[in-house]
Order: structure tokens, then sequence, then C-alpha cells
């Protein structure tokens, strides 16, 4: 029961974050992921980075909320999710940070 309130939490977190994120503020990501980033582009960058942190937020929820129902580990739900999500961050990061740092 623990371990499904703290990943809910988490992904309540990471849903706020990526509403941050989704709206054009990027001054939540650290700065040298977004240095080279044009202001032209902030927005841009902000929605794609909020995406990835939506995906992996609510995947983690999504697991809390099986987890509490059906008392299974289902780790693979979350685990799928920050694929996923991680792949859209880093898509954003190479397209508008032209690479990784």
């Amino acid at each position: 029961m623990g371990k499904t309130v703290v990943i809910l939490a988490l992904g309540m977190i990471l849903l706020l974050l990526a509403g941050v994120n989704f709206s054009g503020n990027i001054s939540t990501i650290h700065w040298y992921h977004r240095r080279k980033v044009t202001p032209q582009d902030a927005p841009k960058y902000g929605r794609t980075m909020g995406v990835g942190t939506g995906i992996i937020g609510l995947c983690a929820i999504a697991t809390a909320a099986l987890e509490a129902a059906t008392n299974r580990n289902l780790d693979a739900v979350i685990i799928g999710g920050c694929v996923v999500g991680l792949g859209v961050m880093l898509y954003a990061q190479i397209r508008y940070n032209h690479g990784l740092f």
C-alpha cells in the first residue's frame, strides 16, 4: 500500500510539472538542458517536454490506480510510460537544444 501512495504522489507531482512546462515556462528544466534553446523555440520546447513529463506522470497515476484496484504488481505500465516519455523528452532535447547538453 505504501508503494502505491508514493507512486501516486510522484505521478501527481510530475503532472503538475508537466503543466508548468506545457504552458511554455521552461525555467523548471536544468539550465544546461535549455541553454541552446532559442526564445522562439522555447514555447515549443516547453510543450514537448511537458508532453513527455505528462506521459510519465499519467502512467505513474495509472499504475497506482491499477495496483490499488487489482492488488497486482503492474510495474510494466510505469516502465513503459517512462520509456515513451523519456523518448519524447529526448526528441525535444535533440530538436530544440541541438544536443543533450
